[in-house]
C-alpha cells in the first residue's frame, strides 16, 4: 500500500479559506436584519466588513466597557451613565472637562404637588449583563425606589438599558420606568436623555436641511448680555467675531415631534458626526406636533421623552392616589459617523445621518431589545380605515380627509391626546383620499383621534379600539362632521393649528439670529418679535377690515400686551370690522374661534360696543404655552363656538372687539389659528 505524502501547507491554506468564508457568511446571515449590512449606503459601511465582534469588559467594577471595532463606550457602574465614547481617533467625544455624571445621562424633573421642581439623574444601584456574545451586548443598570429616600429620589423603579451591536456605529439606549401601586403623589415635568460633547471640537450643529450652522461657544453665553426671557442671550463678545450681535436661545432650535428624527453636531477635525436618532415617536407625549428641544449650545444633544414645553402645566404628568404606571422610553440611537477631510464635510455627514435615520425608522420596532416590556412587531397590531369629511356648506358630498393626521391614544375626550402624557401614541398621515394605516401598535385600549389641515376642530371616533397582538383592526370609512352652524360670511386665516400664515415682522437688527433671515417661514423663530407690536401700532391697536385687509400683511401674528413705560403693560383690543347687507333675525349667528396658543391670557369678545363692562364671551384665564417667547408659532389648540344673537348685529357696519385682558408681562398673549363668522343655518350666501 502506497501512502501519499500530505502537503500540510495546502491543508492549512484551505482551512484558512474555510474559516474566512464561514466568518463572512456568518456575519451576513446573523445580521440579515441589521441595517449596517444592507446595501452599502453608509459612509462607514466599507469598514463594517472588517469590524470585530462585540466585546464586553467588566473587570473594573466601576466601569463597563463595550466595543465593536468601530467605537468604544464606557459606562459608569452601577450608576449607568455614559462617561466616554471613543471614536475615530478621539479618545472621548464627550466633554472631559465635565464631571463623569455630567456627560451622558438620563434625568427627570419631578416634585411633590406644591413643591419646587428638582432633578433626579436616575442613578442606578445594580448592574447586570442581559446578553453578551459576538453579535450583541445588552446591559442593564437598575434601581428599586426606596421609600426611606423619598425626599431625594423620584418614586420610580428604573431600568436603563444600553445595546451595542456588531457592525453598527453607535449605541442604542432605552429605559423602563415604573411606579408601583400605592406610591406617593408626584408630578413629573420632564424626562430626557442628555449628551454633552467636547466644546472645542463640535462647533457645527444640524437639526434639519435648512437649520444648521456654526454655533457659539458656551462661554459666549457667559460673556453675553442676558435678555428679558431667561434662556436668551445677546452675544456681545463671542469667540467667533462673525456671531457678534446675534441672539442665542435654545428654543430657537425646537422641532415638532413628527419632524424630530435626527439632529446633532459635527466636528471638523477630525470630521466626525454625533447624532441623536429617534426612529419612532410612540413613546413621546402630546401627539405629532408637540414641540420640544433638540440640540443647542453646550454642545448639547437631547432626546426629550416628556416635557411641559409649549404646553405648560396642562401637559404636566401627574400621578395621584397611588396610581401605578409603567412605560418604555425608547430605544433611541446615538449614531457616530465620519468622512475624509476632503469634500463637503458638513453636508456629507448630515446626508449620511439622514440615511441612517431612515434605516432606523424602517427597522422599527426593533427586533433586538431583550426587555419583555418592549414588544416586537409580531406582538403588535395594525389599524386602518378611511377618514372622510362632510361640511355641507363647503361641499354637498362627502370627501376624503386629505392628508389628515390620524392617531391612536388613550381613551378620553375629543382632543384629549394633546394633554395625554402617560401612555403611548401612534400617529400617521392619511393620503389625499383620507386612507390611513397605523402599524405596529402596542396592545391596549385606544380611541382614534384626527384633525384635518384646512378644517376646524378635532375628530374622535365613537368606538373604543382594542389592539391585540397580530390583530388587523379595519374601520372602513368614518366621517368627520366639523363644527358648523351656517354658511360662512367671512373668515380670517387658515385652520392649520398655527399662526404661521399671519404677519411676522422682520427682527430688530441688533436682536437677530442670522440663520432665520432668509426663510420667511421661519421668521417667527427670531427673538423679541412681540415688542414690535407697539412699534407698528404706536397709537391705536390693530384694526382689520373684512374684504379690504390682508391677514398675511395686516394681522399681527401674536395678540400681545403693550408696554406703556417702566415695565408696565396694558391690555390690547383688536377690531374686526365688517358689513352685513341684512341681519337674519330668526336665528343666531356663530363666531368660530380657533386659538393656536395662549399664555396667561383671557380672550374677551364684545359685539359693537367696546366699552360694555361685561363681555359677550370670555375664555377665562387660559394657557401656559409660552409659545410666543419660545419662538413656537403654536402651542395647545383651543376651539370655541360663540353664539352671536342677531339682535347684537346691525345692518351695515359692525365691529367685533377682541381683547386680551391680562397684562402683567410682555409674554402674555394669544396666537390665533382661525376666525370665522357664520350666518344662521339654512340661509345660502
Amino acid at each position: 500500500m502506497v501512502r501519499r505524502k500530505v502537503k500540510w501547507s495546502w491543508v492549512f491554506a484551505l482551512l484558512a479559506m474555510l474559516i474566512q468564508l464561514h466568518f463572512f457568511t456568518g456575519v451576513f446571515s446573523e445580521n440579515n436584519e441589521n441595517t449596517a449590512f444592507r446595501k452599502l449606503l453608509s459612509i462607514n459601511d466599507r469598514e463594517l466588513v472588517a469590524s470585530r465582534a462585540v466585546k464586553l469588559n467588566t473587570q473594573n467594577r466601576r466601569e463597563v466597557i463595550m466595543s465593536n471595532g468601530l467605537l468604544q463606550v464606557t459606562l459608569s457602574s452601577p450608576d449607568g451613565e455614559v462617561i466616554a465614547i471613543k471614536y475615530n481617533g478621539i479618545d472621548n467625544v464627550l466633554e472631559t472637562e465635565n464631571k463623569q455624571d455630567n456627560r451622558g445621562y438620563w434625568d427627570v424633573v419631578w416634585y411633590k404637588p406644591g413643591d419646587e421642581g428638582t432633578y433626579d439623574k436616575l442613578e442606578a444601584t445594580n448592574f447586570r449583563v442581559i446578553v453578551a456574545d459576538e453579535n450583541q451586548v445588552e446591559v442593564s443598570f437598575s434601581k428599586k425606589w426606596n421609600s426611606s429616600r423619598h425626599r431625594s429620589n423620584v418614586p420610580l423603579n428604573v431600568d436603563k438599558r444600553y445595546i451595542m451591536r456588531r457592525g453598527v456605529s453607535g449605541l442604542y439606549a432605552y429605559a423602563i420606568l415604573e411606579r408601583e401601586p400605592g406610591w406617593p403623589d408626584v408630578d413629573m415635568d420632564q424626562i430626557r436623555a442628555v449628551f454633552k460633547l467636547q466644546k472645542d471640537k463640535f462647533r457645527y450643529m444640524a437639526i434639519s436641511d435648512e437649520r444648521q450652522r456654526i454655533m457659539p461657544m458656551p462661554e459666549d453665553r457667559v460673556t453675553g448680555q442676558p435678555l428679558a426671557y431667561p434662556e436668551a442671550v445677546l452675544l456681545t463678545n463671542p469667540t467667533n467675531p462673525e456671531l457678534r450681535g446675534e441672539v442665542d436661545d435654545k428654543y430657537q432650535y425646537s422641532l415638532e415631534s413628527k419632524d424630530n428624527k435626527v439632529h446633532g453636531w459635527i466636528s471638523s477635525d477630525p470630521p466626525v458626526g454625533f447624532w441623536m436618532i429617534t426612529p419612532s415617536a410612540e413613546f413621546r407625549t402630546s401627539g405629532p406636533i408637540k414641540q420640544d428641544l433638540t440640540s443647542h449650545v453646550g454642545p448639547t444633544v437631547l432626546s426629550m421623552f416628556t416635557s411641559t414645553h409649549y404646553g405648560g402645566k396642562d401637559i404636566d404628568t401627574k400621578y395621584r392616589n397611588g396610581e401605578p404606571w409603567k412605560k418604555v422610553m425608547g430605544p433611541v440611537f446615538v449614531y457616530l459617523n465620519k468622512v475624509s477631510s476632503k469634500g463637503d464635510i458638513y453636508g456629507d455627514l448630515w446626508k449620511d445621518a439622514k440615511k441612517q435615520a431612515w434605516k432606523e425608522v424602517e427597522s422599527w420596532p426593533y427586533h433586538f431589545p431583550l426587555s419583555k416590556d418592549f414588544p416586537k412587531s409580531y406582538q403588535r397590531g395594525n389599524v386602518s380605515g378611511q377618514l372622510q369629511v362632510f361640511d355641507r356648506y363647503i361641499n354637498s358630498s362627502i370627501t376624503g380627509a386629505k392628508y389628515a393626521y390620524v392617531g391612536l391614544a388613550a381613551p378620553g375626550d375629543v382632543g384629549s391626546w394633546q394633554t395625554e402624557t402617560k401612555g403611548y401614541q401612534f400617529w400617521t398621515q392619511s393620503d389625499e383620499k383620507g386612507n390611513f394605516f397605523i402599524k405596529n401598535v402596542r396592545e391596549g385600549d385606544y380611541n382614534l383621534y384626527a384633525w384635518v389641515p384646512g378644517v376646524i376642530g378635532d375628530y374622535k371616533h365613537d368606538i373604543n379600539i382594542t389592539v391585540k397582538a397580530g390583530s388587523q383592526f379595519k374601520l372602513g370609512a368614518i366621517v368627520y362632521r366639523p363644527p358648523r352652524y351656517g354658511p360662512t360670511l367671512w373668515e380670517i386665516g387658515v385652520p392649520d393649528r398655527s399662526a404661521v400664515e399671519y404677519f411676522v415682522p422682520d427682527p430688530y437688527p441688533t436682536l437677530m439670529n442670522r440663520l432665520y433671515t432668509k426663510d420667511t417661514m421661519d421668521k417667527f423663530r427670531q427673538y423679541g418679535l412681540w415688542e414690535q407690536y407697539a412699534d407698528i401700532y404706536r397709537n391705536d391697536d390693530l384694526k382689520y377690515t373684512v374684504g379690504v385687509s390682508d391677514y398675511t400683511r395686516e394681522w399681527f401674528f401674536a395678540h400681545v400686551t403693550r408696554e406703556i413705560g417702566n415695565r408696565t403693560y396694558q391690555a390690547t383690543t383688536w377690531q374686526i370690522m365688517f358689513e352685513l347687507p341684512y341681519v337674519d333675525n330668526p336665528g343666531p349667528y356663530t363666531l368660530q374661534v380657533a386659538l393656536a396658543s395662549a399664555t396667561d391670557s383671557e380672550l374677551q369678545v364684545r359685539l359693537n360696543d367696546a366699552n360694555v363692562e361685561k363681555p359677550h364671551f370670555t375664555t377665562g384665564l387660559i394657557g401656559k404655552d409660552n409659545a410666543i417667547a419660545r419662538h413656537g408659532i403654536h402651542g395647545l389648540y383651543r376651539f370655541y363656538s360663540i353664539n352671536v344673537p342677531s339682535n347684537k348685529l346691525y345692518r351695515g357696519n359692525n365691529t367685533i372687539y377682541l381683547t386680551q385682558s391680562r397684562s402683567r408681562s410682555p409674554f402674555q398673549g394669544i396666537l390665533y389659528d382661525y376666525i370665522r363668522l357664520e350666518s344662521p343655518p339654512g340661509r345660502d350666501t
